[in-house]
């Protein structure tokens, strides 16, 4: 029916059907929502904005999407439910509307050393399937092509019962041809013990060789087991142990001993450190046994399989020339053109489909990633994408897509293709909702809305609904900033010294010769896979004190929250202790101080089997998390509770002054307000933090170290326009205190900003890789030689 004939007036009313374009949303309060109600358009792009914190992700995620999900799952038997993960309503009054949501968040792809981009992306189940079926010689199923299934030979007799006392013996045979290395066992790597750290061959075992901690040398279950055991001459220097005292000594099986008529255990040096030291989780070791431990075992690439994970037969199936180690180590971009080269009838609807999966690959932006590369390795950013490429090529229409930050990651050259690629999933059908910063993103919205006006408490409510030239005309905070441009700096600060990097290849850098300059705004920028990332955490020369502050995340359980995480906790638990004459201990919700029912933890999980589990507050404490008495010792007219409910800002300002002046919590809530996390409330659990808060609370948390060099990975993420300014002070602070700061951005306000750009490219992959400029912003701006320039320049209006 065309458009002319359904606005005739005479033309019958629209079905009931079409009636149901609008998502609503009615009263929503997860986290700080206020009562929030909007309406938003189907098969529209909406773009939500507002400063960090003020309820946007609690919309999308925590509403929206959460509710789409549950109600999903619900469709499910109950016994399939039982193996989901299960989820509680979310705290709203009405939902009507939703379709099923398809999130594409920045949680990180699993950092499993088996995962690779290959296989979190179904690129080399279908690359396993091409050479089981093309590849000469032929060596089995695709499984043989696998480096996470081993080869497996067995052989046995089964008894079959066939009644009446009548069984019959058969013979089985069994085999499976995997296609893991066994050396390595598909990890591409392998740890070696460096031995020079374990023990000084120059000397003997009675003149105290050994050189590792807690081995002392009267100690009857370390070093006297070996010099008494009768197998080691304890007097020879370890260089002149023959082959087979170098064996008992360092790979002997368990054996029996009598030292001093005592019965003993002597094992293999080598087997001894593996069990002591290596077994256990490395995070959890002393500092000094930990500092041992990175010192005396080295991961070097698998000697036999070159770090393919593959074993020989797999690697020795090929296809026009090419082994599947070859084709999964290749840049994927030069991949794409191999497989358009491929012509086989018998294969054409999988090579069409790896063709597609590796071109969307290219389109998105990844084309200079192989598919070998570690998904642990990837970016937030760079996830993100790779997790967005199995959309794009989707039959599914009528979906709602929830986009977290898409832009996060891109230099502003790639963030036009993405704003292509969020069109593009729109005009299929669907609906499109994205939490965005960036102006350039907004600005292809159909529909924005604004949430503020503030973060924490004091946001949670729509300041804004409708157009973009709406939010531009508007008094919003995001209004008012969205045309916001910063001028290139006039005068840039003179380095004190620089940081010499020296003929650095990871990853894709060919052989790059760069002086950081330190005392400096140091920006190193250039589009995403450039080598920004190898050249600043994997090429700066050890040695050189190095405050690294990335967005990895936390490690903490909901019992963490950001007074644990800077220490804040224990200068404020000494100060309620002095005031009241008890111990510390009892000011620690994890400790002695915890309610008895709830453990400390303020809410009580009940698993409901296959239905949600639910959380509710604890009735003794409710929702304190300490004990009745501990509550009634005070400081300052505030208890434990009160306090850790505060926010920084609060928090600050009762610390500062008055009788409750504590210097060391002072300090460090000043740091949490530099950062921009004055919004935060001291106790909330580290678990409801973003990836860009999680930065911050780092970078504060490392501000009081001793380094004298900063490393920031795009320190804007998650940021606001408004609160870039801030950083920007925060970034000059540190420069003018004496710190040298190196930022990897992409942000034009921070490259506008700095006193020296390094600028990577001129591409991604093997096309990057190279200093293209290095300089000033105000010369990157008058040369418009590089990409960044190009955009540098329109940015400022030059």
């Amino acid at each position: 029916m065309s458009m002319a004939m359904r606005t005739d007036p005479q033309s019958p009313a629209p079905h009931a059907a079409d009636s149901h374009d609008l998502i609503r949303v009615h009263g929503a309060r997860v986290n700080n929502l206020k009562d929030v109600s909007i309406e938003i358009p189907k098969r529209r792009l909406t773009v939500f904005t507002g400063v960090s914190g003020s309820g946007k992700s609690s919309l999308v995620f925590g509403t929206i999407a959460a509710e789409s999900q549950r109600l999903i799952n619900e469709t499910y038997s109950a016994f399939v439910q039982g193996f989901m993960p299960t989820l509680a309503r979310p705290e709203v009054d009405v939902l009507d509307g939703l379709t099923t949501v398809i999130t594409v968040d920045q949680q990180r792809l699993g950092a499993d050393p088996r995962s690779t981009v290959g296989t979190a992306t179904d690129a080399n189940a279908m690359l396993r399937i091409l050479f089981s079926r093309l590849g000469k010689p032929h060596i089995g199923s695709p499984q043989a092509f696998s480096f996470n299934v081993a080869s497996v030979q067995a052989s046995g007799a089964f008894k079959v019962d066939r009644g009446a006392d009548r069984t019959k013996t058969v013979k089985r045979t069994f085999t499976r041809t995997g296609g893991m290395c066994t050396r390595c066992e598909g990890r591409g790597t392998v740890s070696d013990i460096d031995l020079t750290q374990l023990y000084d061959d120059s000397k003997s075992l009675a003149e105290g060789a050994f050189t590792i901690p807690g081995w002392k040398s009267d100690s009857f279950w370390t070093v006297r087991v070996y010099a008494e055991s009768g197998l080691l001459d304890p007097d020879k220097p370890i260089r002149k142990f023959t082959k087979k005292e170098m064996q008992d000594f360092l790979y002997r099986e368990p054996t029996k001993v009598k030292v001093e008529g005592v019965n003993l255990t002597y094992e293999g040096l080598i087997p001894k450190i593996q069990k002591s030291f290596l077994s256990k989780d490395k995070e959890a070791l002393q500092p000094h046994i930990r500092e041992f431990v990175e010192r005396a075992v080295t991961f070097t690439t698998c000697p036999d399989c070159d770090g393919s994970r593959l074993s020989a037969e797999a690697r020795s199936s090929k296809i026009a020339k090419l082994s599947i180690a070859d084709a999964c180590a290749m840049q994927i971009s030069d991949l794409a053109e191999w497989v358009r080269g491929l012509d086989d009838p018998s294969v054409a609807p999988l090579l069409a489909a790896l063709q597609r999966t590796l071109d969307s690959f290219v389109e998105i932006g990844l084309g200079y990633l192989s598919l070998d590369r570690p998904s642990g390795t990837l970016s937030g950013g760079e996830a993100q994408r790779v997790k967005m490429i199995r959309h794009l090529g989707s039959s599914l229409t009528d979906v709602t897509y929830v986009f977290d930050e898409p832009t996060i990651g891109l230099h502003p050259h790639d963030i036009q293709r993405m704003n292509d690629l969020l069109l593009r999933l729109r005009d299929k059908g669907n609906t499109v909702l994205v939490v965005e910063h960036k102006p350039q993103t907004i600005a292809i919205a159909d529909h924005v809305v604004d949430l503020g006006p503030g973060a924490g408490t004091a946001g949670g409510t729509v300041c804004f609904e409708g157009t973009v030239e709406g939010l531009r005309a508007g008094d919003t905070i995001t209004g008012r900033h969205l045309d916001d441009r910063a001028a290139v700096k006039e005068t840039v600060r003179k380095p004190t010294g620089a940081l010499e990097v020296r003929g650095a290849s990871a990853h894709n850098l060919q052989g790059v010769d760069v002086d950081i300059p330190l005392g400096v705004l140091t920006v190193v920028t250039g589009v995403a896979g450039s080598g920004k990332s190898s050249l600043v955490h994997g090429s700066i020369p050890a040695g050189a004190e190095v405050v690294s502050v990335d967005q990895g995340a936390i490690r903490g359980s909901r019992r963490s929250n950001p007074a644990t995480y800077t220490g804040l906790l224990d200068p404020i638990r000494k100060a309620f202790a002095k005031a009241n004459g008890v111990k510390p201990a009892l000011f620690s919700p994890n400790s002695e101080g915890a309610c008895p029912t709830c453990n400390g933890a303020g809410v009580i999980y009940t698993d409901l089997a296959m239905m949600a589990g639910v959380a509710t507050p604890c009735e003794e404490c409710e929702g304190r998390r300490f004990q009745a008495s501990v509550l009634d010792y005070r400081f300052g007219g505030r208890d434990i509770s009160e306090v850790l409910a505060m926010s920084v800002t609060e928090a600050e300002e009762f610390f500062g002054a008055g009788e409750a002046r504590t210097p060391a919590a002072h300090r460090i809530l000043e740091r949490l307000a530099d950062v921009g996390l004055g919004y935060l409330s001291l106790g909330q659990p580290l678990t409801t933090l973003s990836g860009g808060e999680r930065q911050r609370l780092k970078l504060a948390t490392h501000m009081a170290d001793k380094g004298g060099v900063y490393v920031l990975d795009e320190p804007t993420t998650g940021l606001h326009l408004a609160d870039v300014e801030q950083l920007l002070g925060l970034l000059d602070r540190l420069v003018d205190s004496g710190k040298s700061v190196i930022v990897v951005e992409h942000h034009q306000a921070v490259m506008a900003h700095a006193d020296w750009i390094i600028d990577l490219g001129p591409g991604a992959g093997h096309d990057g890789g190279r200093i293209v400029f290095e300089g000033t912003p105000a010369d990157l701006v008058a040369a418009r030689s590089t990409l960044t320039g190009e955009h540098l320049a329109a940015y400022v209006g030059s």
